[in-house]
């Protein structure tokens, strides 16, 4: 059956709503929650705006979680207009910018004919990936943006690819995952044994690589860990079981972050739970019954879950317990969180970015980058943060005393 793309989170049909956010219209039309009113705060952190900058068309409405990435004091961006661009990390001035025509050739306008970039950038040694809707995946230079390779692989890609040691593994739509060989693009292996479900979330979780072992989510609700240099698979585990008497309520994925340290991976499953599973094994340690599109964010002691309702919630970190939860943002549809110090940040429906304490939870600062939604997880450098929204508006903030 032919796969139905629900942009973010799909509420079943037992809670009253119906397709949600990001891209959606409004909320009485779409007969939804509508957001919880921000409150006023009085900030505990000391936010500073570095800069913003417009430089591609950013993910639009694709479904994509198109992230800047960082490397060598520049941050890289992408778009569904076709372009890539690198900027300046400390200034967001423009250091080289590309438009990409639907066969990898160089345009020197925006139109119908340009690739639309679903997946990454993702940046490692010099090399710099993206993936395309068209099924299309492109390296380049990233110090120039030359090229350096394009391969086609299976379907459209809509989540970041990842390197690591001299491969490239990208997740395609359709449920594969493919090995690249980093150099010059040609397939190592491929992973073909996802069982795509007829009904899904838009999205796709970016695959993690640690350790020589590739870890991603299927839209089945498993996790599976992949060895990289061949892709044989490890182990498999399910966070999503998919029951329930209907189509909505059997929904099962694994769409959001995945973490990994010291010997364990954090994951969360739409209508599942979230776990800790031993890296080597797949052996859980412990589980909550915690739904998620977004995944998890790593701390020292804690993990960052926002919920299927846009409840923040942190786990303890050995033992899955709630520590706090804060459900001022509920209902405001927030992206990917990212840790930052003592902090977690996170993205919402209107373009605001909150920064929560991570002792418990309250709100120390908010900064509005733009009116659009911000779906992709922050890019936290040090003590500055890069966010961007899904119109390709790419905001730097740095945070103080």
């Amino acid at each position: 059956m032919k796969r139905i793309a629900i942009v973010l989170s799909l509420a079943v049909a037992m809670s009253g709503c119906a397709t949600i956010k990001g891209w959606f219209n409004n909320a009485k039309k779409e007969n939804i929650q509508p957001p919880t009113p921000l409150t006023q705060i009085t900030p505990t952190l000391n936010v500073q705006k570095l800069w913003d900058a417009h430089a591609d068309g950013g993910a639009g409405e694709s479904g994509a979680r198109l992230a800047p990435a960082f490397a060598d004091g520049r941050v890289f961006v992408a778009g569904v207009d076709g372009g890539v661009s690198a900027l300046d990390a400390a200034t967001g001035h423009t250091v080289w910018n590309r438009h990409f025509g639907k066969r990898g050739g160089f345009i020197l306008h925006r139109g119908n004919n340009s690739l639309r970039w679903g997946g990454g950038p993702a940046v490692d040694s010099g090399l710099l990936v993206i993936g395309s809707l068209e099924g299309e995946v492109q390296a380049l230079d990233a110090g120039t943006g030359a090229d350096r390779w394009h391969a086609q692989v299976s379907s459209e890609v809509i989540a970041a690819p990842a390197i690591a040691d001299g491969i490239v593994v990208v997740r395609t739509d359709d449920g594969r995952l493919f090995g690249l060989d980093a150099s010059d693009g040609s397939r190592k292996w491929v992973y073909d044994r996802s069982a795509v479900p007829a009904l899904s979330l838009r999205g796709n979780a970016v695959p993690r690589i640690v350790d020589g072992v590739v870890y991603a989510g299927e839209d089945n609700g498993k996790l599976v860990a992949l060895r990289l240099k061949d892709g044989n698979v490890l182990w498999e585990q399910t966070l999503s079981p998919g029951e329930g008497r209907t189509e909505l309520a059997r929904l099962q994925d694994i769409d959001g972050g995945i973490a990994v340290a010291d010997g364990v991976v954090y994951a969360a499953g739409y209508q599942g739970m979230t776990a800790a599973l031993m890296a080597d094994s797949g052996r859980p340690l412990w589980t909550h019954p915690l739904s998620s599109y977004t995944g998890v964010a790593l701390a020292l002691t804690q993990i960052y879950v926002s919920d299927a309702d846009s409840v923040m919630w942190a786990l303890d970190l050995r033992t899955g317990a709630s520590d706090w939860k804060q459900d001022g943002l509920k209902y405001r549809w927030l992206g990917e969180a990212a840790t930052m110090g003592d902090y977690v940040v996170v993205g919402d429906m209107e373009g605001w970015v909150h920064w929560l304490a991570s002792s418990d939870g309250k709100f120390a600062a908010r900064e509005r980058l733009s009116k659009h939604a911000i779906q992709s997880a922050p890019l936290v450098v040090g003590d500055t943060v890069y966010v961007e929204d899904v119109d390709g508006v790419v905001g730097a903030y740095r945070i103080g005393k």
